[in-house]
């Protein structure tokens, strides 16, 4: 019971996000602060909405590819974040069973939901246990894919020794301007210029001073 309720606060925090469009996690920070007239949030349910906005760019993947019958964008704001949070406990974490994150998505979809939610919820969620390990591969896929471009977008800003060699073959500064040289100017005389030397051909013997008269 204690986390089926816990479960229903996470949904109201993240129901209330979405409807605002304002980030998870600084709403959550406002209601652990001020929870004005309600309780505390239970702790389980601050792990469900942590957990949702941590992983819900990977979650909304893996619901978009498996839902046949609607987007995620033409869900139901309630039926939307009920399926992240069951979404989350089916693959984020071994501390609960599949059946009753299912179970315990339908309850809250019976409870606050209209009468087609719990076929369609229960489907989605069937899916996704149906092929958890292609969805978790998804995932880690997509996590690399995000490790590696925030690697290509480090090596792209990091900030450069001074003179490096351009590819231009210019020594530059790591604001990618040449560098100038400070010390004192050089002159750099110039060879004279050599005439080439011209070495007289040997006479031919048929020359008219060798010809025997």
């Amino acid at each position: 019971m204690a986390r089926s309720t816990a479960r229903k606060r996470a949904l109201n925090t993240l129901y209330e996000a979405d409807e605002k469009g304002q980030d998870i996690d600084s709403l959550l920070d406002e209601r652990i602060a001020e929870p004005g007239a309600q309780t505390p949030l239970p702790e389980y349910a601050v792990v469900l909405v942590r957990g949702v906005a941590e992983h819900q760019a990977d979650i909304d993947a893996v619901l978009g590819k498996y839902s046949t019958k609607w987007t995620l964008r033409r869900m139901a704001v309630v039926d939307r974040n009920i399926l992240r949070i069951a979404a989350w406990e089916i693959l984020f974490t071994d501390e609960v069973p599949d059946k009753v994150a299912i179970d315990e998505a339908l309850g809250l979809a019976k409870m606050l939901s209209d009468d087609d939610s719990p076929a369609f919820i229960h489907g989605l969620l069937s899916a996704i246990c149906a092929n958890k390990d292609a969805a978790l591969e998804q995932i880690r896929q997509a996590e690399a894919a995000r490790v590696q471009q925030a690697r290509q977008d480090a090596a792209l800003h990091a900030p450069t020794a001074p003179g490096f060699l351009t590819s231009g073959g210019v020594s530059g500064h790591g604001d990618g301007k040449p560098m100038q040289w400070d010390g004192p100017e050089q002159t750099v005389q110039a060879e004279p210029a050599v005439a080439p030397q011209i070495i007289p051909a040997p006479e031919s013997p048929d020359t008219p001073a060798e010809r025997e008269l």
